[in-house]
């Protein structure tokens, strides 16, 4: 009984945060020939809006790591609205990131990688 108390007074603080300041952000990563990129590592980050305090919170998960799908999506559930820097590195394309300003509910950002650039050197003339 006391550990069931203890987990909702833990639980009790979550609930004051409005679903109206999180995001539910999917990224859709393609390639320049408009095909998905899988298992692009994608991280996601916090960078400013509305404050932990204000959102009732002290501490929040504010960056992501994972892996896209084969479809080339990666689901981030529950970020703040704000400013979000997204950056993704796959093998055999160029590093993308930039940073977005989310305000909706839900958003889909598409990426489209690019392939390298061919590489020059002083010693091959």
């Amino acid at each position: 009984m006391r550990k069931l108390v203890l987990l909702l007074a833990l639980l009790l603080p979550l609930k004051r945060v409005n679903a109206d300041d999180l995001t539910r952000l999917q990224i859709h990563v393609t390639n320049e020939r408009g095909k998905p990129v899988d298992r692009a590592t994608v991280i996601v980050k916090f960078v400013s809006g509305r404050s932990l305090k204000a959102l009732g919170l002290k501490k929040a998960r504010l960056s992501w790591e994972l892996k896209s799908t084969q479809e080339g999506m990666a689901k981030i559930p529950g970020i703040p609205k704000g400013k979000i820097l997204i950056q993704i590195n796959a093998k055999n394309y160029q590093t993308f990131g930039d940073t977005f300003d989310i305000d909706e509910d839900e958003r889909v950002v598409d990426i489209v990688l690019k392939d390298p650039q061919s590489q020059y050197s002083a010693h091959d003339h």
